[in-house]
């Protein structure tokens, strides 16, 4: 029995059917083309399919797409209106990411972080970044990104 959702994606408010065993990360890529959460595990171990859901980060693989109804989600897609985000920056100046898979997932769960804490200690953001896994970077061009975006903030 199919059921017709709304909430909003990036800013928009979008409506979308869908069954109710649907994952939400299937419906964010096939039936609303966005592309940034990837699919990984799909068994919420490695975190390329987080989102933000209300500010908070999530595993969209481990969540039925019903649950979204009425709820607000950010991916990167939905970070800037215009360009990139002094994180986004950061992560290229610092060469966070080699093959970009884990990029997103990690930016979102710092984006949390530093909405909640602007200065994080390195510990701090390594709790923070930790159900997010990469296999390229090694982790520590990740955390100074973070870093140094908290430096620069007031």
């Amino acid at each position: 029995m199919k059921k017709m959702i709304t909430f909003t994606i990036n800013g928009e408010l979008r409506s979308v059917e869908v069954e109710p065993n649907d994952i939400l990360l299937h419906i964010l890529r096939d039936k609303l083309g966005v592309t940034s959460p990837k699919i990984g595990c799909e068994r919420g171990d490695c975190g390329t399919c987080t989102i933000l859901l209300n500010g908070k980060s999530v595993r969209s693989c481990l969540m039925l797409a019903v649950e979204a109804d009425g709820q607000e989600i950010i991916t990167v897609e939905g970070l800037s209106d215009d360009g990139l985000t002094p994180l986004q920056d950061a992560f290229i100046k610092h060469n966070s990411f080699q093959c970009g898979f884990c990029a997103p997932g990690m930016i979102l769960a710092a984006t949390e972080l530093l909405e909640k804490n602007p200065h994080p200690t390195k510990g701090e953001v390594k709790e923070a970044i930790a159900g997010n896994l990469c296999r390229c970077t090694g982790y520590e061009p990740i955390i100074e990104a973070v870093l140094d975006v908290s430096s620069q903030s007031n």
